[in-house]
């Protein structure tokens, strides 16, 4: 190996990218790296939709960088303009490939797309498969299309606090319609109402993880619903399940419609999509899409606060000898867990001993 060909390698194994290294007759360009970015460079690359700086963005965002705030800050007056589906469902009945048919049928339209796949992180690791992305493989050469898998990280509900930022950053992006996709793990169906302006719950025949759906409440979730892979045997009894326990509802003045779909083949997209429309249309006309997204907005504020508190407190008591005599004064039932609480608040968040904690 000469001189020439040593160097390139050692650059290799260092995670950096040559300049001038040839392959396939073509030579490589040289990346912006990470120290190249500034807010400002950064800011107007999202702005102009370019795909390095958003994907360089989000990953600032999932690392809680110093520059994805600042980032977030200056850019944050673009947003508002992205309107935001939320996909949710049990795992395994086709979501990424129902939101890969959709994106199929609105790029007709000449609108932008913006998709975040949320897929479930080891708990131990916090590392995730990414595997939505395979998926959505059609897409990837579309330069209409930015599509970003992350993992949860460990967040109860499946959804990471680094999801509502990098949604943010395609909103300031000026993608017209936004995916969210969420593992489906429980949890995360009850947040995402939090997050999207209209929910698409998808579901599959013969499946107990979609029955035990049913059970769990959260038919009360979805704006549409999907039962997908209509040509299964029970696809029609399953529509009469779902369609028995909406009318349980007599209050909800949206009734959400039920859509039998084919995600590969792509079949009842185009009536799927039309249903997701008129959702739309029904929350601009009775002027709750404002009112929706402005209680997204306050809960989107609640939630970011609750985890910084949490992981401010988890650091307070393992770096506090005193607070971690509490727990263990808690762990040999010498004192109660509300008593601890309220002397852990007070210490932590220096709160009135007389306030409700």
């Amino acid at each position: 190996m000469g001189a020439t060909e040593d160097a390139a390698a050692r650059s290799v194994i260092a995670g950096q990218k040559p300049e001038g290294i040839a392959g396939r007759g073509t030579s490589i360009p040289r990346v912006a790296g990470r120290r190249e970015w500034t807010r400002e460079t950064l800011a107007a690359g999202v702005r102009a939709g370019d795909k390095r700086a958003l994907a360089r963005a989000i990953t600032l965002v999932e690392n809680r960088d110093a520059l994805a705030y600042e980032l977030v800050r200056e850019i944050y007056p673009d947003t508002g303009r992205a309107y935001c589906i939320g996909v949710t469902g049990p795992p395994g009945v086709g979501k990424s490939s129902l939101i890969s048919a959709l994106i199929r049928h609105v790029r007709g339209q000449e609108r932008s797309v913006g998709v975040i796949s949320v897929d479930p992180s080891s708990p131990f690791s916090h590392g995730a498969l990414l595997g939505d992305r395979i998926r959505l493989a059609d897409h990837f050469l579309d330069p209409g299309v930015f599509i970003r898998s992350m993992g949860t990280r460990g967040h109860l509900g499946g959804l990471a606090e680094a999801t509502l930022q990098a949604l943010l950053v395609l909103d300031a992006a000026g993608k017209d319609l936004l995916f969210l996709e969420t593992v489906g793990a429980g949890q995360s169906e009850v947040e995402v109402i939090g997050i999207a302006d209209t929910v698409l719950l998808v579901l599959m025949p013969g499946s107990g993880d979609s029955v035990q759906a049913l059970k769990a409440g959260i038919m009360e979730i979805p704006d549409v619903i999907a039962v997908n892979k209509m040509d299964h045997p029970a696809a029609k009894t399953m529509v009469n399940e779902v369609r028995s326990i909406l009318t349980l509802d007599k209050e909800r003045e949206w009734k959400p419609p039920i859509v039998l779909t084919e995600a590969v083949r792509g079949e009842n997209v185009k009536t799927l999509w039309q249903k997701l429309e008129a959702h739309r249309s029904f929350l601009e006309q009775h002027d709750e899409l404002e009112a929706r997204r402005r209680r997204n907005l306050a809960g989107e504020v609640f939630a970011v606060a609750s985890s910084r508190a949490k992981t401010h407190l988890e650091n307070a008591v393992a770096d506090d000898p005193e607070l971690r005599r509490l727990l263990d004064e808690v762990q040999r039932r010498e004192l109660d867990p509300l008593t601890a609480v309220r002397e852990i608040m007070e210490k932590v968040f220096k709160l009135d001993g007389g306030e409700e904690i």
